[in-house]
C-alpha cells in the first residue's frame, strides 16, 4: 500500500513540474518581444546595412544600402551640383548662376553648398551623368531651384516632394511631375529597370561595356510602402571585400534579386520603381561621417539626406 502510494505521489510532483514548466514557457512566449521588421517600426526614418546580392544582411557583402522614409520629420533633403558658386545666387538679372566645374564626390558633398541650415548631410549618394562642359545631364532640382541638362526631358530622374514631412513622398519618372511640389528635390538619373512593380533587364539597353566590364552600380528603388532604397555596389578589383557566389558583381539580371530581397527582409512590401544612378567612375556612398565607396569620376549632382534631430 506505501509503494503505491509512494508511486502517485511522484506521479503527482512530475505532473506538477510539468505544468509549472508549460506556465513558465507560455509567459516567457507572452512576454517576448515579437521580432522587429523595419518597415513594421512606425518611428522609422533611416538606417544603413550592408548585404549581398540576394537582399541578406551581410558585413562581407559589398552592397552599401541606406534604407529610408520619406515622410520621416527626422529628416531633410536637398540636392547638390558642382559650381564655381554659392547655390541659389542669382546674377544682375535676376537669373540663377549656373557656372559648372567639375568636382568628385568627396569635394561636393563636404563643401558649404552641400549644408542645410548649417548641417551636413547624414548620408550622400552620386547621381546624375555629367556632360563634357561639366553641366550635369538630366532633371535636377535643388529645394525648387533648378540646375538641368539636355536629357532632362528624356530620362528618368528621383525625387522627394516638399511639404509638410507627413505629406512628403518619393517620386520617379521622366521629365516634371504635374504637381509641383513634387518637384521640389530631384536628380537626373538614367537606366530605368522598375516601373509600375514590372522589372526589367536593361542588359542590352546599356550596352556590353556598361552591362558586363563596368560594374561599380549606383541605384535607387521605391517601395510599395513608400520607402527609399539607395544602394551601391562596390564590385572594384582592388576592393577589399570578397567576391563570392553570394557576393559576385552585380549585373542587371539580378537587380531584382538584391533589390527585392532588401524589400522583403525589411518588411517594406514589394519593388515598385527602380533606376540607376551614373555607374563606372562615378558611384559614391556616404553616411554618418564616412565615406564608404569613392570612384575617380566627376560628378553631375548629389542626393542629400539630413538628420533634423540628433
Amino acid at each position: 500500500m506505501f509503494k503505491i502510494e509512494l508511486f502517485i505521489l511522484r506521479i503527482f510532483i512530475i505532473l506538477l513540474v510539468l505544468l509549472l514548466g508549460c506556465h513558465g514557457i507560455e509567459q516567457n512566449l507572452a512576454t517576448a518581444k515579437p521580432k522587429s521588421c523595419l518597415g513594421q517600426d512606425e518611428k522609422f526614418s533611416l538606417v544603413f546595412l550592408k548585404t549581398n546580392n540576394q537582399g541578406e544582411k551581410d558585413e562581407n557583402g559589398i552592397n552599401h544600402v541606406i534604407i529610408f522614409n520619406p515622410k520621416s520629420e527626422e529628416l531633410d533633403f536637398k540636392v547638390n551640383v558642382g559650381l564655381s558658386h554659392k547655390l541659389y545666387t542669382k546674377d544682375g538679372k535676376g537669373r540663377f548662376r549656373q557656372e559648372y566645374v567639375p568636382k568628385q564626390f568627396h569635394e561636393i558633398i563636404a563643401e558649404e553648398n552641400a549644408k542645410l541650415n548649417g548641417k551636413t548631410p547624414l548620408v550622400a549618394i552620386n547621381a546624375d551623368y555629367i556632360d563634357t562642359e561639366n553641366k550635369p545631364q538630366g532633371l535636377n532640382i535643388s529645394r525648387g531651384v533648378e540646375y538641368s541638362g539636355a536629357f532632362k526631358n528624356k530620362r528618368s530622374s528621383f525625387g522627394i516632394s516638399g511639404g509638410e514631412a507627413k505629406q512628403r513622398q518619393a517620386t520617379l519618372q521622366v521629365g516634371k511631375r504635374k504637381n509641383n511640389i513634387l518637384n521640389y528635390n530631384l536628380v537626373g538619373g538614367n537606366g530605368r529597370f522598375y516601373q509600375n512593380g514590372k522589372f526589367k533587364d536593361i542588359c542590352s539597353a546599356l550596352g556590353e561595356s556598361a552591362c558586363n566590364q563596368i560594374t561599380n552600380r549606383s541605384m535607387v528603388a521605391i517601395t510599395t510602402k513608400g520607402d527609399v532604397i539607395l544602394l551601391v555596389n562596390d564590385a572594384r578589383a582592388n576592393s577589399n571585400i570578397k567576391l563570392s557566389q553570394l557576393n559576385p558583381e552585380l549585373l542587371p539580371n539580378m537587380f531584382d534579386n538584391v533589390l527585392e530581397g532588401i524589400a522583403h527582409n525589411n518588411c517594406l512590401g514589394n519593388i515598385l520603381e527602380g533606376m540607376l544612378f551614373d555607374g563606372g567612375m562615378s558611384p559614391g556612398l556616404y553616411y554618418n561621417n564616412k565615406i564608404y565607396v569613392e570612384n575617380p569620376g566627376p560628378i553631375g549632382s548629389v542626393f542629400l539626406v539630413y538628420k533634423k534631430r540628433v
